[in-house]
């Protein structure tokens, strides 16, 4: 058996382009934030996860702009030898101080953010990883790392606080622990259940990590994320994110106790041995917080905008997941009846995110969308009644 026949095998992805609704890989030519240009055609965005708004910012792309002129297009080695700049160490002191935490450290990408964090905190055959079943795939596969290394993960039902219990209290009361979740979550907008979490880690001494990739800018005060939005800021140990979204730029960090920081600094093979976050990157995302702090009526706007679509498409009669985040899922429920209605969308000019299986359960096919602090009323109302002139089209409505 040949390994790539695997690759040659694979024909779903055909099948879907020779249909002509194939959703994936689609080039934006130019972005303007809630309007972007595909195939020479102005289209609403309702599917990016530029939360505030701030990729096209003039502050931003300024900052971008000067720190190339200044340092590079890049940093040409590891955090820990060469690629240290002033400006990583500036990052990780302001967002430190924006979370209430000890210190910060920055990783490359967030998804390489998870990679750092659990296989090296968790590596021993007698500590464990307990990690909820829909966390974000980062998070999967730091745990397997975890695994390799000979550690045990263990999964608990989805934001089911119940099931996390059943699974913690057959654990060694004294095993070394950490409980890992979306703060909330990318698929379906969900906010985990962090008070009854940070009880339950408390009670079977373990400790948590909290991936706040779409709450930061989101939820919480002034946009201060998921441990903000309950006002446990001192009882989650370390939270972590990515800059891909409210910070509109590229790069993950982890907030936590400077010993814990510091030691992921001298440990975590995904820092030492990837290059660092170059200049425009963190200059953009030092930009985008300052604009965070200094307009946090966005982060206003932001949920006002996501409430509006969620509220007239339920009324509509749509299948719409509950929620009170920028994530507004439409379950439509079968593969083909998702690919026909994202072509249809878009054929109207708006712009979605298919989740198809085995991405989600069968049965949960949906319409991801999500929404900006920048979205203006003609923008949702437009969304809107797309959406509806779509489902009755398709009798979904």
């Amino acid at each position: 058996m040949d390994l790539f026949n695997k690759c040659y095998e694979f024909t779903r992805a055909d099948e879907v382009k020779a249909m002509g609704v194939y959703p994936y890989f689609r080039p934006i030519e130019e972005n303007e934030g809630p309007v972007v240009q595909i195939e020479g055609r102005k289209i609403v965005m309702a599917g990016s996860n530029n939360y505030l708004g701030l990729t096209a910012h003039p502050k931003v792309k300024e900052a971008a702009l000067e720190a190339v002129r200044k340092y590079g297009t890049g940093c040409s080695g590891s955090r820990y030898l060469t690629g240290t700049l002033d400006l990583h160490i500036e990052l990780e002191e302001r967002l430190a101080k924006f979370f209430g935490s000890e210190a910060v450290l920055l990783y490359s990408t967030g998804y390489q953010t998870a990679q750092g964090i659990i296989p090296t905190l968790v590596q021993g055959k007698s500590e464990y990883v307990v990690s909820d079943r829909d966390n974000h795939a980062c998070i999967v596969a730091g745990q397997i790392m975890a695994k390799g290394l000979t550690a045990n993960l263990e999964r608990y039902k989805h934001n089911d606080m119940e099931d996390l219990e059943r699974v913690l209290s057959k654990l060694p009361i004294d095993a070394p622990k950490l409980i890992v979740s979306d703060g909330v979550f990318s698929t379906g907008g969900e906010i985990v259940e962090l008070p009854k979490l940070v009880e339950l880690a408390k009670k079977y001494n373990a400790r948590t990590l909290i991936d706040d990739a779409h709450a930061v800018g989101v939820i919480g005060k002034g946009g201060r994320g998921t441990a903000s939005e309950f006002n446990l800021e001192k009882d989650v140990d370390l939270t972590m994110g990515t800059f891909s979204k409210t910070f509109a730029s590229l790069g993950g960090f982890v907030a936590g106790p400077e010993r814990v920081i510091n030691y992921l600094k001298h440990f975590s093979s995904a820092l030492i041995f990837s290059a660092s976050p170059t200049p425009a990157a963190v200059a953009a995302a030092l930009a985008a917080l300052n604009i965070l702090e200094e307009e946090p009526w966005r982060v206003e706007k932001l949920i006002s905008n996501a409430n509006k679509v969620r509220t007239e498409l339920k009324a509509a009669g749509f299948n719409v997941l509950e929620g009170r985040t920028a994530i507004v899922p439409v379950i439509v429920g079968s593969d083909p009846l998702a690919f026909q209605m994202w072509r249809k969308l878009y054929d109207n000019g708006v712009f979605v995110n298919v989740f198809i299986s085995p991405g989600v359960p069968q049965g949960r096919q949906m319409m991801r969308t999500s929404y900006m602090s920048t979205h203006e009323d003609e923008h949702l109302d437009y969304i809107i009644n797309t959406f509806k002139k779509v489902g009755k089209e398709l009798g979904l409505i």
